[in-house]
């Protein structure tokens, strides 16, 4: 009777409706599932039920449940493409990406040398992520090992999956911010050693980008792809014009600039490379061949100027794509707002970008080109109890736009009001973020 009352303990229940992609699609406008009236069941970590309320009410009468009507539930949101250090210097004022780094990202990560500094700021982003409804994120650090166990670490209490890497650099930044190809690898293998697989947590290979690595840098990295075959790979590629002209410069012999990173086997499904603006028509065939994943993160591409992603192409190639903020060339952690950005640079490319395609390159579809989408991006039973609730009336001005699109307390036209969101939103937006299981957020809350 004691194991049966705790285990009753660890079963919650939420009632509102319901929005995710339950399986991998090419066509989330219409292969969605949504669930006006819904319940959503959690036991320890895990979610064991969902459906509609008329249909599982009698199987939960006896718990108490979380009455969200009006609000939505959503998988919790996936950020392929962010930089913890540059949580401070995000709204910089212009330059563009080279000015850019080295007036402002290089002179801010070098304060992350001092380790009680590191884990303070790694506190603060993990706040961010969460206050905002992220709950995993892609996530540079930076190139001292002892600030991504920093970040490691916060996110481990929290109980979250995190995929972060130290940044590797040994030539053009400053020399207080440059390792060498052995302390590169040889720090990258005690972090994988260290932070890979414990938990929900997991590595990347962190090149900053080509143009900061030598070859030597990259093939030590390559080595470690190949020793370590289920680590993630992240980087930028093709960002801005003058920097793939230095590419071009850096690295004569190769072809482009994706081949710099295909040639030291840095090029494969699980790497995530970010922006992607200016592309060759063989690196747009590269990325589909290997299974590798663009980064689109439109807000940084508009605040630097660096152009304007091609959504409809990458369509076309059938290549990965997933959402992301880049925080903090990106102006903002959210991820609804990002959405909004991607949104504006689809119509400025004629190609519109409908609210549920958003979405799922944030759910679902992030999930699937990490290769885990058997345990986040749905409400899928069996997944890792990851969600969060959205408030679409959470201000005055986002009550009356939503106001017909709510009947009886339940949603009625989910696109509608997540488009509207992505214009909208800000952290009121994020009612509850829930982490395996736990409340890591609620809006006018702070939870422990």
């Amino acid at each position: 009777m004691e194991a049966n009352s705790t285990m009753q303990q660890q079963v919650n229940v939420y009632r509102a409706s319901l929005l995710d992609f339950p399986a991998p699609t090419s066509n989330p406008s219409s292969d969605f599932r949504y669930i006006q009236d819904g319940l959503l069941v959690t036991r320890n970590s895990k979610i064991v039920d969902i459906g509609s309320y008329n249909n599982l009410i009698s199987s939960y009468k006896s718990h108490t449940i979380s009455d969200l009507r009006g609000k939505l539930i959503i998988p919790g949101l996936i950020d392929s493409h962010l930089h913890f250090p540059q949580t401070e210097m995000l709204a910089s004022y212009g330059e563009q990406l080279l000015e850019w780094l080295n007036n402002y990202t290089f002179p801010t990560e070098a304060k992350f040398a001092d380790d009680d500094y590191a884990t303070k700021i790694a506190s603060i982003f993990l706040h961010q992520l969460v206050s905002n409804g992220t709950t995993t994120g892609m996530v540079f650090s930076t190139v001292h090992k002892s600030a991504a166990d920093a970040l490691f670490n916060a996110a481990s209490k929290l109980n979250m999956c995190l995929i972060a890497g130290k940044v590797c650099m040994d030539r053009h930044c400053p020399v207080e911010l440059q390792d060498s190809p052995a302390l590169a690898q040889q720090h990258s293998a005690e972090l994988i050693e260290s932070w890979h697989g414990k938990g929900r947590l997991a590595y990347a290979l962190t090149p900053r980008f080509a143009p900061t690595s030598s070859e030597q840098q990259l093939a030590a990295l390559g080595e470690l792809a190949k020793q370590y075959p289920d680590v993630y790979i992240q980087t930028h590629l093709s960002e801005n014009l003058n920097e793939i002209e230095w590419v071009r410069q850096l690295f004569p012999k190769h072809r482009s600039y994706l081949d710099v990173y295909d040639q030291y086997g840095l090029v494969r499904k699980g790497s995530v490379f970010g922006h992607c603006l200016h592309l060759q028509d063989e690196e747009w065939r590269r990325l589909k061949s290997a299974q590798a994943t663009i980064a689109f993160c439109p807000s940084s591409n508009l605040f630097l100027g660096s152009g304007l992603f091609e959504l409809e192409k990458a369509r076309q190639h059938g290549i990965n794509v997933s959402l992301a903020s880049d925080v903090g060339a990106g102006t903002s952690f959210n991820m609804l707002r990002t959405m909004g950005d991607a949104y504006k640079v689809c119509q400025l490319k004629h190609n519109p970008l409908c609210p549920l395609e958003g979405l799922y390159m944030m759910t679902q579809g992030a999930a699937c080109n990490l290769g885990l989408e058997h345990t986040i991006g749905n409400l899928n039973t069996g997944t890792d109890a990851d969600f969060v609730v959205l408030d679409p009336a959470f201000n005055e001005l986002s009550a009356l736009r939503t106001q017909h699109l709510i009947e009886e307390r339940t949603i009625s036209a989910p696109q509608d009001v997540l488009f509207a969101l992505s214009m909208l939103a800000d952290e009121r937006t994020i009612f509850q973020t829930y982490i395996a299981g736990n409340c890591v957020h609620q809006v006018n809350k702070e939870l422990n």
